[in-house]
């Protein structure tokens, strides 16, 4: 059963990461979730995405703060995707974190989403963007929370015509 792993640098990340498991809730994606560091357990890391690919782990979503390498230690190890997630932490709230992720060597891609809880929700949305390629029913899925956000849009734009009507 394909899945998707995600894996924080530390704990204190679980509070942004949340935002990325509800995405993968509410559409049905199964994913394990995992504290593990590019600096202070990197065999670790590298087992764990290792015994990942053997299970089948279809996309890989990594968030840290600072000097936030761990998407590009995991990168280094698969040619599955990586999305990595700047935390919006330390003394340079995030920007440290993003220009960590963002600046990969060629041929070693990392996919960077927004820095903080934005990119924690739009990670598990690229995540599953990714999968439903090869998988037509979440696919679907993925199409009509789609529809259904825009819906819920044109809603609160024709409540506020009438507010400003009235």
């Amino acid at each position: 059963m394909s899945f998707v792993a995600i894996l924080m640098g530390s704990k204190n990340d679980w509070s942004v990461m949340q935002a990325t498991t509800e995405v993968l809730d509410s559409l049905g994606v199964d994913y394990e979730v995992r504290v593990t560091s590019a600096h202070r357990t990197p065999a670790a890391t590298a087992g764990y995405v290792s015994d990942a690919l053997e299970r089948d782990c279809s996309v890989f979503i990594c968030a840290a703060g600072m000097a936030a390498h761990l998407a590009g230690a995991v990168a280094a190890h698969t040619v599955r995707p990586v999305i990595g997630v700047p935390i919006d932490a330390g003394p340079l709230v995030g920007f440290d974190a993003l220009l960590s992720t963002v600046q990969m060597p060629g041929g070693i891609p990392v996919a960077t989403v927004a820095v903080g809880k934005a990119g924690a929700k739009n990670a598990g949305y690229l995540a599953v963007q990714m999968m439903s390629l090869a998988d037509p029913e979440l696919a679907d899925r993925l199409t009509a929370e789609r529809e259904a956000n825009r819906d819920s849009i044109k809603l609160q734009n024709d409540a506020l015509q009438q507010e400003l009507k009235s």
